[in-house]
């Protein structure tokens, strides 16, 4: 028998037909002609029970169905990717960093602000920004934000899955990536990145934020946003926007306030009232900007009482849109402006306790508040532009009107605090500040310190030799007699006649070379006579009238003339206008000393960082200062100063003018306001060290310039409108106090002025060049001691018929660093900023010592 197929091929099994054989042998079984060889191919492997680690294509199917994946296939290499993602963003996160807040993203300026709070200009910085603290934000702003823009800001890990799909889908379509970002995103946004859209950045947002989100609390997260966000017309952060929109402190938004700076978040441009017509003409028009501004205030305000964050009671009271202040005009630095933004910076700098330094500063993010009142500065400079614009006329006078200059200043008396000062005509065209020191000379107004100075240590008694005459003093008494005649020969307290170097005398003039005979002080300060004044110098001694000046608010410093000369008497310091105004202050207040100041306080971050302490200091006997304010109200009313009336008003003052015409002044006070104004010609020139004074005769068609023509009369204008509305108050009435010294004459009227005929004639000399530093002012040279006389003349230029003398104030270049807003107690020996101002006063502006045909009075 033949043997059957399973005996020769083993045991296989049995098909119907050919056809069933065929399929089974394609689908891998046994049999059939197209079985595969043993161990080869897929059937092989299906034959064998072989697994594949990826079944693709697929086994055991035919046709298309190979090649369509399973479900397992799909699962596992969806599994497969998103692990490895996964895996690199975890990588990814590890990895990165977060970066610092952007430098511009931290960018502030300095804000100054008036005595009334309200801004005066924000400078110093590139962006007008000032960062402020979590706590100083307003709960409502925070609680606007989070109900407008991320309502789950509290919760929430710092990203929004869904608004990130979004900015990916917008950009696959090329369209707008913006909207859907949580505000942890956008703070990483405006604070660490780039602007620019693209998809590598936005990988880069994603993993930023996820790590900001993890490791930054929601606090910081919230005073970063507000801080680094824009809110339109140029405001960066919430501590400018309110002052920009509102002019308050971010700490007083109210809910209402908050809802429209939150709406600012959305495009300040499109919801700013003002519109933004320079940025889209047609799109951001004031109306349609304010419409927008409103629903979307309303809308904010609406989801704040949805999520809880305002009571509806609340909500109900704010009915009328919040309208935001006018766009103000950027303020500049020229004008008034930059004078004051100097002083107080130099103020501050100098008085700092925490040792902010310059560089510091210019960093930005320092709230300066000062003194400075805003409408008793533009009342100065109203007063002085009167007289510069009616008087003075360059065109017309090129010779005579060019280069004048003003300056001013005035002080509160109860505080010392600087109301107002101008610096000149602007601070972008005249960068030395008229209000400092300038080197000009005060002339008379200096003899109220004399005056002063008789009081409070008494005359010597000229028939007791120099130790006892030290020791045995005489209070001098308003009522003591001098001789006031022209070309007084000038003596010693003991009777000896004062001579230079050379043995030369010394004979004060006075202004007009007019002689009064035997007169009392008081007369000889109504009528600015030199000559009594100079001859109470020497009796007093000249270094007790430089320690009562000092006393009452001037300084020890380059701008005080040598003391040791007869001269020094009537004015041939240089101190500056706020100086003047301040001791004049002193009388005021019947002997109380306050240093002028410009700042109240520096804040940095809200947080208190410099805050002034006013110091008050006895400079002399109230008695004394009532007698000198007594004296100085005369001058006002029956004297040079009568121009400076007041009416309705007690006022006190005193004219100064300086030899050669070089300077006038005119200081005075009400018992509340102390105030200087000066007036000098001045090479223009800032580029020199040594300057030169010019003469002013003719000046303004003026004969000549006394401090009671243009000074007097814009101190006149300027009190006239600054006391406006103050309470009407009275100089204290003086007790009588001291002795009178000299014998007065039955009537203490002035004698006829000799003609020029008449008069004899001194000898005249050159005047020598300035000399060394002079001794003490204390030490007293014998009429033979040439060594002791060498040294403290001073460079004076004795036995001259003008008695003019070189030393006012030598090499004084500059101004004194912030002397002239309470000033630095150290100074500077380079003068300004740019070292390029002040003068060299020894030959043309020291000449004020003698009297000259002014001679200091006036």
């Amino acid at each position: 028998m033949p043997p059957s197929p399973s005996d020769a091929h083993g045991e296989e099994e049995s098909y119907s037909g050919r056809a069933e054989a065929r399929r089974a042998a394609q689908r891998g079984g046994g049999g059939g002609r197209r079985r595969g060889s043993e161990g080869g191919g897929r059937a092989a492997d299906s034959r064998s029970g072989k697994k594949r680690l990826v079944d693709y294509p697929r086994a055991g199917k035919d046709g298309a169905r190979r090649w369509v994946p399973s479900w397992k296939l799909v699962s596992g290499l969806c599994l497969g990717f998103l692990a490895l993602l996964m895996g690199v963003a975890g990588i990814s996160y590890a990895l990165v960093a977060t970066p610092e807040v952007k430098s511009i993203a931290r960018a502030q300026n300095n804000v100054y602000y008036w005595a009334d709070g309200t801004q005066m200009v924000a400078t110093g910085g590139s962006v007008n920004r000032q960062w402020i603290d979590y706590a100083q934000i307003p709960e409502e702003m925070r609680n606007s934000v989070i109900s407008a823009e991320n309502k789950t800001f509290e919760t929430d890990k710092g990203v929004d899955p869904m608004g990130i799909a979004r900015a990916f889908y917008n950009m696959a379509k090329g369209g707008d990536t913006q909207g859907g970002s949580t505000i942890t995103q956008q703070y990483v946004k405006n604070s660490m990145l780039t602007q620019d859209q693209t998809i590598s950045r936005k990988f880069k947002e994603l993993f930023i934020t996820l790590k900001v989100g993890k490791t930054e609390s929601k606090e910081k997260v919230m005073e970063g946003y507000l801080n680094v966000s824009y809110y339109g017309r140029g405001a960066s952060g919430l501590q400018a926007a309110a002052r920009t929109y509102y002019g308050i402190d971010a700490s007083k938004l109210n809910a209402s306030q908050c809802a429209f700076l939150t709406s600012l978040l959305k495009g300040a441009s499109y919801y700013d009232p003002a519109g933004a017509e320079d940025v889209d003409p047609v799109g951001a028009t004031p109306e349609k900007n304010l419409a927008r501004a409103k629903f979307r205030w309303k809308t904010i305000l609406d989801e704040m009482v949805k999520d809880k964050r305002l009571s509806a009671a609340e909500r109900a009271t704010y009915k009328e849109f919040p309208m935001p202040d006018p766009p103000k005009k950027e303020a500049k630095l020229g004008g008034q402006t930059g004078y004051l933004v100097d002083l107080a910076t130099d103020y501050f700098l100098a008085h700092t306790k925490d040792g902010t330094t310059e560089r510091q500063l210019a960093q930005g993010g320092y709230e300066i508040h000062t003194t400075f009142k805003k409408d008793k500065v533009k009342q100065l400079e109203t007063s002085i532009s009167k007289v510069l614009k009616s008087k003075i006329d360059p065109k017309k006078r090129p010779d005579l009107d060019s280069h004048v200059e003003f300056g001013g200043a005035s002080v509160d008396t109860e505080t010392g605090a600087i109301v107002a000062t101008y610096g000149g005509q602007d601070a972008t065209q005249h960068y030395t500040n008229n209000a400092d020191a300038t080197g000009a000379q005060v002339g008379s107004t200096f003899k109220p310190f004399v005056l002063a100075a008789g009081m409070q240590y008494g005359a010597r008694d000229p028939k007791l030799g120099p130790d006892q005459g030290e020791s045995t003093r005489t209070p001098v008494s308003p009522k003591s007699v001098f001789d006031g005649d022209n070309k007084l020969k000038i003596k010693k307290y003991n009777g000896e006649v004062w001579t230079d170097e050379d043995n030369n005398p010394w004979y004060q003039t006075n202004d007009g070379d007019k002689s009064y005979g035997d007169i009392d002080l008081r007369y000889a300060m109504q009528e600015s006579a030199n000559s009594p004044f100079v001859q109470l110098g020497m009796n007093i001694g000249t270094d007790k009238v430089k320690d009562v000046a000092i006393a009452s608010g001037l300084r020890d410093d380059r701008y005080m003339a040598n003391s040791t000369v007869p001269s020094f008497s009537i004015g041939t310091s240089s101190p500056s206008a706020i100086r003047m105004a301040g001791s004049y202050a002193t009388f005021a207040t019947s002997g109380k000393q306050r240093d002028p100041f410009s700042v109240t306080e520096v804040k940095k971050k809200g947080n208190v960082v410099y805050k002034h302490k006013t110091v008050t200091k006895m400079a002399m006997d109230s008695v004394i200062a009532d007698n000198v304010t007594d004296v100085l109200k005369n001058v006002v009313e029956n004297g040079t100063g009568t121009p400076a009336q007041l009416e309705g008003r007690d006022a006190a003052g005193k004219t100064g003018t300086t030899d050669g015409n070089k300077s006038a002044w005119f200081v005075g006070y009400t018992p509340q306001l102390s105030t200087a104004v000066s007036m000098f010609r001045l090479d223009d020139d800032e580029t020199k060290k040594n300057r030169e004074f010019l003469e002013m005769y003719g000046t303004g068609g003026e004969k000549q310039i006394h401090g009671a023509s243009f000074p007097a009369q814009i101190w006149h204008d300027y009190m006239t409108v600054a006391m406006k509305g103050e309470k009407v108050m009275n100089f204290p009435k003086p007790e009588p106090f001291g002795e009178v010294v000299g014998t007065p004459s039955p009537t203490l009227t002035p004698s006829p002025s000799p003609s020029p005929s008449e008069s004899s004639e001194a000898p005249t000399t050159p005047s020598p060049s300035p000399s060394s530093p002079s001794p003490s002012p204390s030490e007293t040279c014998g009429t033979l001691d040439w060594d002791c006389q060498n040294q403290n003349n001073g460079g004076t230029n004795t036995g001259t018929d003008n008695g003019g003398t070189t030393d006012g104030g030598t090499d004084n270049g500059g101004t004194d660093a912030g002397t002239t807003d309470g000033g630095t107690d150290t100074g500077t020996t380079d003068g300004t900023t740019d070292g390029s101002t002040g003068t060299s006063n020894g030959n043309s502006n020291g000449n004020n010592s003698g009297g000259g045909l002014f001679g200091g009075g006036g």
